[in-house]
């Protein structure tokens, strides 16, 4: 009963607002400013409390939640009201705890409309040179190496530029899992991936629904990435490939199920990432989608479990994947490890 209390209040700090930091905090470790993922856009840390970790946005002016320094010991509450008895910040080395997690470029071509990397005021590139040296400056912190990146310029042209970083990071790193998570439009973009020394790869679906697929994805082939996420399986196998499916956009559970399980059967390890909607990305949702509900605690629990079950009827385990998301666990409940 504990355990699920401590679940459900990790889903309501990854699903929340900001945490409000104490007049003249100094945080104890780096600030994370993320360029992709939930958190972009948002100086964040990364909150532990027993076995469970949030990255959350912060700030020392105004927060949903407040973080609270006494003896020595952090807490933090929830409106003014206790929330989490004690919680730890966790280093993060880039991105995500134990990870060098980089994003070699926010700049996007394509216009998905819950996507914040692109609408970044500060635009992001990294060359091989650069990720080369912080994972040096990094290397006894890490466990894996990942990469993103927007489309910058073509589908070829970055799929290119990151498998080339995959083959120098490869040569010199020669035992440290390496995870991949671009955009690829055929069969050989994710050959050259494996060749080059790619452990895992990440190719997102992002919704299960067509029709909204459509609205927040315009120019990228829903059909298209379901057939390229069984070829990755083919070529990285079963429980190396994984994808996100985004909730919170208008689909129904149940077709959020069809999609879980039609992920899980073909050997894909889905994501569930609630969407997080800002000032950066509001605007371009409201556009495609409209107002939708916020999405609630007891919701995301629900669809874990349902993740849950269908990862074990198709012989998935999470915990065993070594890079990305799955591997942090700090924007999602991930079962087996969360719950």
């Amino acid at each position: 009963m504990e355990e699920d209390l401590n679940v459900a209040k990790k889903a309501e700090l990854f699903l929340g607002g900001t945490v409000r930091l104490p007049n003249g905090f100094e945080v104890p470790t780096r600030v994370s400013m993320s360029t992709a993922g939930p958190g972009a856009g948002s100086a964040s840390v990364v909150f532990r409390f027993g076995r469970f970790r949030v990255k959350k946005a912060i700030s020392w002016d105004e927060g949903e939640f407040q973080l609270i320094e006494s003896d020595g010991r952090l807490s933090i509450l929830k409106e003014g009201m206790p929330f989490i008895d004690e919680v730890t910040i966790e280093p993060v080395v880039h991105h995500c705890p134990d990870q060098a997690f980089f994003n070699l470029d926010s700049r996007c071509i394509f216009n998905c409309a819950y996507c914040t990397s692109p609408r970044l005021k500060v635009t992001k590139s990294l060359t091989n040179e650069d990720i080369i040296r912080m994972v040096d400056e990094s290397i006894d912190r890490i466990e894996a190496i990942s990469l993103t990146s927007g489309v910058f310029d073509s589908v070829d042209m970055t799929v290119d530029r990151m498998v080339d970083c995959v083959r120098r990071l490869r040569e010199r790193y020669a035992d440290i899992p390496i995870g991949v998570e671009p955009y690829v439009s055929d069969r050989a973009h994710i050959e050259m991936f494996m060749d080059a020394g790619a452990t895992e790869i990440k190719l997102n679906l992002e919704t299960p629904s067509r029709q909204i697929f459509e609205k927040v994805c315009p120019d990228l082939s829903y059909d298209g990435i379901g057939i390229l996420l069984r070829e990755a399986v083919s070529i990285f196998g079963r429980g190396n490939v994984s994808s996100n499916i985004i909730y919170g956009m208008g689909e129904t559970d149940d077709e959020l199920m069809h999609s879980m399980d039609m992920l899980a059967e073909m050997g894909v390890i889905p994501v569930l990432r609630a969407l997080k909607c800002n000032k950066i990305n509001s605007d371009a949702l409201f556009v495609a989608i409209g107002d939708q509900p916020r999405i609630t605690v007891e919701r995301s629990m629900r669809l874990s479990l349902m993740l849950k079950d269908a990862l074990m009827r198709h012989g998935l385990r999470p915990e065993d994947c070594k890079t990305m998301c799955i591997r942090c666990t700090c924007c999602d409940i991930i079962p087996f490890v969360d719950i």
